[in-house]
This record gives C-alpha cells, sequence and structure tokens, in this order.
C-alpha cells in the first residue's frame, strides 16, 4: 500500500509542476531590424518607446523588444 501513496504522490507533484508552467504568461515580441547603430537612432527609439508608453506597453512588463 505505502508503494502505491508514493506513487499518487509522485503524480500529484509532477501535475502541479505543469499546472503552475502552464499559467505563465508569455509576452508579445516587438522586432527592430536596423542598419544603423542603437545611438545613432536614438531619437527615434525614444520616440517608439513614447508611443508604446501611451498605449499602456512597457519593456519587461507587456512586451518584450528586441534589436537586430
Amino acid at each position: 500500500m505505502r508503494r502505491r501513496e508514493f506513487i499518487t504522490a509522485l503524480g500529484g507533484a509532477s501535475a502541479w509542476s505543469l499546472a503552475a508552467r502552464a499559467q505563465q504568461r508569455t509576452l508579445p515580441v516587438i522586432g527592430i531590424l536596423s542598419v544603423r547603430a542603437r545611438d545613432e537612432s536614438a531619437h527615434l527609439t525614444k520616440a517608439f518607446y513614447q508611443g508604446l508608453a501611451e498605449n499602456g506597453y512597457s519593456e519587461g512588463r507587456t512586451v518584450t523588444i528586441e534589436y537586430r
């Protein structure tokens, strides 16, 4: 009987971890492609961030931004 209890507990623990992982929210990703260095286009990036903020988005909390 102890073996069944162990297997049941082990199955419950693995199901719990799967349920916790399923609830993690992924952030949308915005990709920025540019031939310029970030320093050269800082004024454009600043305006882009302002537009995001005006619409309720912020990097790291509601969207992820990747530069290439």
